[in-house]
């Protein structure tokens, strides 16, 4: 059976490292602190009594001080390494947590899985053919000595850097070594630990190269078990579930994540917020349950980028200087037809086809295979329908020999529907509201791909709210905006109200918009 012996790398609140140690080796296994030397000597002292009767921790006495991006970070790894080498002889597995970590399944699940497979369990992907590093400096974290903190020393650091440059001070890397990179935060088996630190202690000038490289904590051990270790016993992936927002900071989970995190495919998760103590505490309790009944939905990434993402106002496609100088015909009138159910708004496209009212194309900006006529290409991708959107309107007025036009638009496009109001043409809106049950929001929800068939029902109760919250702010937006030429016709409505807005938005007969407002099956799922 394995056992885990914990790297906790902290540097703040006694009292939560004393709680999570506890927590941690209550079902045998064992932690070995780091506690970071830049933070007073009272706290350590705290920390060193409040689990001294604790057998299975160990607390690292050469403690360093750590700064972000710097070599500190893995001599710190390296020292609790090293003590939980000689503390714990029975220990399988050696797993990097921070004080920001948090299990998200059972001790007994944990020990199954990494029993399941005889890997290490580390991101190590290679360092300048991969995109791990999506922006920032790349070559120059390696090929250049870095003496200075960034964060703390920006002016110097880039000084020296630069320096560097102009004094073609470029080194080489280590001969036999393949510089990988990956997640700092790994799961190495006993045999793999004891093979890094004995090829350490030959190998004094890798420790010199990485030690002058910058944010060696992300390229150091991934390199050495790549080195060390056969390639079939390397699973390339990290066991801690953690995220990043679009600003490039850690996303951070608070009480109300508890079913999001437990669906996730990994044993940890991170960043906990300090002030999240509900949610530690029944992680925590967790842990210690003996549960092995996890259903993985793996749909956290995607539902954070969705809440992340409600609530922003911004453009996803900037106009083109050459868009914005264009326009649609000062004698064209073009009628948006904004509704979240497409069948809806379809129906009504269709009843305006049938009554030959207008043209009326479907949601040629929202749905690939919407039906339209050839035009040399423009509208073969949504990518490109977007990217020349008055092209494409000017074009799709042209080919069918109209002056007016109807289109379907998903209320998200509000941006695209700005952009339409301020072109020199008749633009008129005709907003479709409809009403939304639990079964169709849990539909959308579906089809987008928030949530899957092992999502936690609890998980998904808590989102639908949001999901019904979003396609409110989006109609709300739209109505807000005083945008001329808004209509708007209603699930709930008399048929004779909606009728008489179809009078005035399509400027046509009353027994026409009659027949329209009275469309069969005109709102139903």
């Amino acid at each position: 059976m394995a056992k885990i012996a914990f790297i906790l790398l902290c540097h703040k609140d006694p009292d939560a490292i004393i709680e999570q140690a506890d927590g941690l080796t209550a079902t045998g296994d064992y932690v070995s602190i780091h506690f970071d030397a830049s933070a007073p000597a009272a706290a350590f002292s705290h920390i060193e009594a409040g689990l001294r009767d604790n057998p299975n921790v160990v607390l690292v006495r050469r403690r360093v001080k750590c700064g972000w991006g710097e070599w500190s970070l893995v001599r710190a790894t390296l020292n609790a390494v090293e003590a939980a080498v000689d503390a714990f002889p029975r220990a399988t597995h050696f797993y990097m947590v921070s004080g920001d970590c948090r299990p998200i399944k059972s001790a007994e699940h944990a020990h199954s899985f990494l029993d399941a497979r005889d890997v290490d369990y580390i991101e190590s992907f290679d360092f300048f053919t991969s995109d791990w590093i999506k922006t920032g400096m790349k070559e120059d974290r390696l090929i250049y000595r870095h003496f200075v903190n960034e964060r703390s020393n920006k002016r110097l650091f880039y000084n020296l850097l630069e320096v560097q440059r102009r004094l073609g001070l470029e080194r080489s890397i280590p001969r036999d070594i393949d510089v990988m990179i990956g997640s700092q935060w790994w799961c190495l088996r006993r045999a793999t630990v004891g093979k890094i630190l004995d090829f350490l202690r030959s190998r004094r000038d890798v420790i010199r190269f990485f030690s002058t490289t910058w944010i060696p904590d992300e390229t150091f051990f991934q390199t050495l078990v790549r080195h060390l270790v056969p390639r079939g016993e390397i699973d390339t992936r990290t066991l801690t579930f953690l995220m990043f927002t679009d600003y490039g900071m850690p996303a951070t989970f608070y009480d109300d994540h508890y079913d999001l995190l437990l669906s996730q495919d990994f044993l940890f998760a991170r960043k906990i917020s300090p002030e999240a103590s509900a949610l530690k505490e029944r992680l925590d309790a967790l842990w210690n349950s003996g549960r092995t009944d996890f259903p993985i939905a793996g749909d956290g990434k995607r539902l954070f980028t969705f809440l992340t993402q409600r609530g922003r106002t911004g453009r996803r496609f900037a106009t083109r200087f050459w868009e914005r100088e264009a326009t649609l015909g000062r004698d064209r009138e073009l009628v948006v037809l904004i509704c979240k159910k497409y069948h809806v708004a379809k129906r009504l496209a269709q009843a305006l086809r049938d009554h030959q009212v207008i043209p009326a194309i479907d949601y040629l900006f929202d749905e690939e295979a919407t039906e339209m006529p050839d035009l040399g290409g423009i509208e073969s991708t949504l990518a490109k329908r977007h990217r020349h959107r008055r092209a494409l309107l000017r074009m799709l007025f042209r080919q069918m020999g109209t002056d007016r036009l109807a289109i379907c638009l998903d209320p998200a496009n509000f941006d695209l529907l700005q952009d339409l109001h301020g072109d020199r043409a008749t633009i008129r809106t005709l907003l479709i509201d409809c009403s939304f049950d639990d079964a169709y929001l849990e539909g959308h929800a579906t089809r987008n791909g928030l949530i899957g068939d092992k999502t936690p029902r609890t998980t998904i109760e808590r989102l639908l709210p949001t999901v019904a919250q979003d396609f409110r702010s989006e109609t709300l937006a739209i109505r807000e905006a005083d945008l001329p030429g808004i209509h708007r016709i209603s699930e709930g409505a008399e048929t004779a109200a909606n009728a008489a807005v179809l009078e005035a938005t399509f400027d046509i007969d009353m027994q026409t918009a009659q027949s329209l407002a009275e469309t069969r099956y005109l709102f139903e799922d």
